[in-house]
C-alpha cells in the first residue's frame, strides 16, 4: 500500500490542513492501492503564498541557472524511470511497455525540450534606443489531467521552470503518484524552495480555489471543456491569463490511394493507444465509399487482435479504463452509437471475454456512422472507433471540420499535394500526415472548443511570459 499524506510546499514534506484523505484506485484490479492527501483551501494557500514569496528572485535568475536546473532535472528524472514506470502501470492501469514507451518518454522529452529551447530563446529584444522584454508572469496554478500523468505534467512544469514562474501543482487525484514522484526528483535537483509546490486533492478542494486566489497569475489546465469554462470562469474575476487544452474528436482520414493494410494499422492504433484516453485520439475515421468494405473486415481483423488485459504483462497492448466512472460513460456512449443507429462491427458493451475484474471495456468499431451522432460529435475517452464514409475528398474535409473541437487531425495517403490540401484545411491544431513523429519542440493546443494557447518546446514557454516595453533604455 502506498502513502503519501503530506503535501510537498516551500520545499517540505508537510501535513495537509484537512486531516483528510483519498484512495486511489488500480484500474485493473478495482482494488485500493494508495492513499493520498485532500488538499483544501488552507493549503492552497500556504503553496501559493511560498511561490509568490521566491516570484520576484526565481524570474530574476539567469536563464543559464535556470537551463542549468532543468539539465538536473532531466538527470534526476532518468534516475527515477523505474518508480515512474511501476507508478503510472499501477495507477493508470496502462501497460507497462507503454508506461515505459510512451509515458515515461513523453516526460523526460519535455524536460530536455525545455533546456534545448533556452538555448536560442530571446528573452531581450533591442528596438532602437528602447528594449522590449519577456519575463515571468507571477505565480501559475497548474491543473493536470489522469491520463497522461507525466506528458501533460512534465510540459507545463518544464515551460515554467524555463520562463521563471514558480507553480502550484494539482494533479488528477485518480493518478497522483507520479507527481508526487516528480516532486522528489525536483527536491534531487535542486529546484529552489517556493518554485515547486503540490497540492493533492479533488478539484473542489483544491482545484477551485487556486484558480480564484488573487495571487495566482495564469492557469494552465489539460482536461474536460466542462471543467475548462469553469476555470475561465472564476480567472476571470480578476483577468488572470488563462491556458487551456480540452477535448478533442479528431478525424482519421484515409485517401483513396492509401495503402490499405497501413492506413487500417494506423488507424486502430490511434484509436487504441492509452485505451483510448487521449485527447488527440483519432476517433472519427473517414474512409472512401468505395474502400468501405475492405477496410471494414481489415479494421474488424486487426481491433480483434489487440491484446486486452493485465498491464503487467508485456504482451498487453490495452489495460483498463482508469475508473468505474469513466468506465461507465465508455459503455453509456457505446449503447447510444448502437441506440442512434450505428453498426456495431467489433467489440460492444461489457468487458472482453475472459476478464471479469477491472475497468476493462472491448475495444470497438461502428460503421454507418453519420457525423450527427453522438459517438461521431462527443468526445468518448474510450477504444470507440466511429467509420464514416465519404465520397469526395471536399466531403471528407466538411465532415473533418463539422464538430466543436480542432485539437488534431490525421491524413493518411500517397500524393503528397492532396496530402499537404487535407492538412491545411482541417481547423485543428496538429495535424499528422502518414504517421509521421511528432518532436517536442513542436506547438501543440487547439481550435474552436479544443482551447486556448500552445504548449511544449519554445511555445510552452512564451504562456508563461509577459510582455514589457522599456523606452529610452538604451539613451
Amino acid at each position: 500500500m502506498r502513502r503519501n499524506i503530506k503535501q510537498y510546499i516551500n520545499g517540505e514534506w508537510m501535513d495537509s490542513a484537512s486531516g483528510e484523505t483519498i484512495d486511489v484506485i488500480n484500474p485493473a484490479t478495482e482494488e485500493v492501492f494508495g492513499v493520498i492527501a485532500k488538499g483544501n483551501k488552507e493549503d492552497v494557500d500556504k503553496a501559493v503564498q511560498a511561490a509568490k514569496d521566491v516570484y520576484i528572485t526565481f524570474r530574476n535568475t539567469p536563464v543559464k541557472e535556470r537551463q542549468e536546473m532543468l539539465g538536473r532535472i532531466v538527470e534526476a528524472y532518468k534516475a527515477r524511470k523505474e518508480d515512474l514506470i511501476e507508478a503510472m502501470t499501477l495507477e493508470l492501469g496502462s501497460p507497462v511497455t507503454k508506461s515505459e514507451q510512451v509515458h515515461y518518454q513523453s516526460g523526460l522529452k519535455h524536460f530536455q525540450a525545455a533546456y534545448d529551447a533556452l538555448e536560442n530563446f530571446e528573452f531581450e529584444e533591442r528596438r532602437g534606443n528602447n528594449l522590449v522584454i519577456k519575463e515571468a508572469i507571477g505565480v501559475a496554478g497548474l491543473v493536470t489531467p489522469w491520463n497522461f500523468p507525466t506528458n501533460q505534467t512534465s510540459l507545463k512544469l518544464a515551460a515554467a521552470f524555463a520562463a521563471g514562474s514558480p507553480v502550484v501543482l494539482k494533479p488528477s487525484e485518480l493518478t497522483p503518484f507520479a507527481a508526487i514522484i516528480l516532486a522528489e526528483i525536483f527536491d534531487e535537483a535542486g529546484v529552489p524552495k517556493g518554485v515547486f509546490n503540490l497540492v493533492n486533492g479533488d478539484g473542489e478542494g483544491v482545484g477551485t480555489p487556486l484558480s480564484q486566489h488573487r495571487d495566482v497569475r495564469m492557469m494552465s489546465f489539460t482536461g474536460s471543456g466542462g471543467t475548462g469554462s469553469k476555470i475561465m470562469e472564476q480567472a476571470s474575476k480578476d483577468f488572470k491569463k488563462v491556458s487551456l487544452e480540452l477535448g478533442g474528436k479528431s478525424p482519421f482520414i484515409i485517401l483513396d490511394d492509401a495503402d490499405l493494410d497501413e492506413a487500417v494499422q494506423a488507424a486502430v492504433a490511434k484509436v487504441v493507444n492509452n485505451t483510448g484516453q487521449v485527447c488527440t485520439a483519432g476517433t472519427r475515421t473517414l474512409v472512401p465509399e468505395q474502400l468501405k468494405e475492405a477496410f471494414l473486415e481489415k479494421a474488424k481483423a486487426e481491433m480483434e487482435n489487440v491484446k486486452v488485459g493485465d498491464p503487467q504483462q508485456a504482451e498487453t497492448e490495452v489495460g483498463p479504463i482508469v475508473s468505474e466512472k469513466q468506465y461507465n460513460q465508455v459503455q453509456s456512449y457505446i449503447q447510444k452509437g448502437i441506440d442512434e443507429g450505428a453498426t456495431l462491427v467489433s467489440g460492444g458493451l461489457g468487458k472482453p471475454d475472459g476478464i471479469e475484474k477491472g475497468y476493462f471495456a472491448q475495444p470497438t468499431i461502428f460503421a454507418d456512422v453519420v457525423n450527427s451522432m453522438t459517438i461521431a460529435q462527443e468526445e468518448i475517452f474510450g477504444p470507440v472507433m466511429s467509420v464514416i464514409t465519404y465520397k469526395t475528398l471536399d466531403e471528407a474535409i466538411a465532415i473533418a471540420n463539422d464538430t466543436k473541437y480542432g485539437l488534431a487531425g490525421y491524413v493518411f495517403g500517397r500524393d503528397k499535394e492532396v496530402l499537404r490540401k487535407v492538412a491545411r484545411s482541417i481547423e485543428a491544431g496538429m495535424l499528422v500526415i502518414n504517421e509521421s513523429e511528432r518532436t517536442p519542440d513542436l506547438p501543440f493546443g487547439g481550435y474552436k472548443q479544443s482551447g486556448i494557447g500552445r504548449e511544449w518546446g519554445d511555445y510552452g514557454i512564451e504562456e508563461f511570459l509577459e510582455v514589457k516595453s522599456i523606452t529610452g533604455y538604451y539613451n
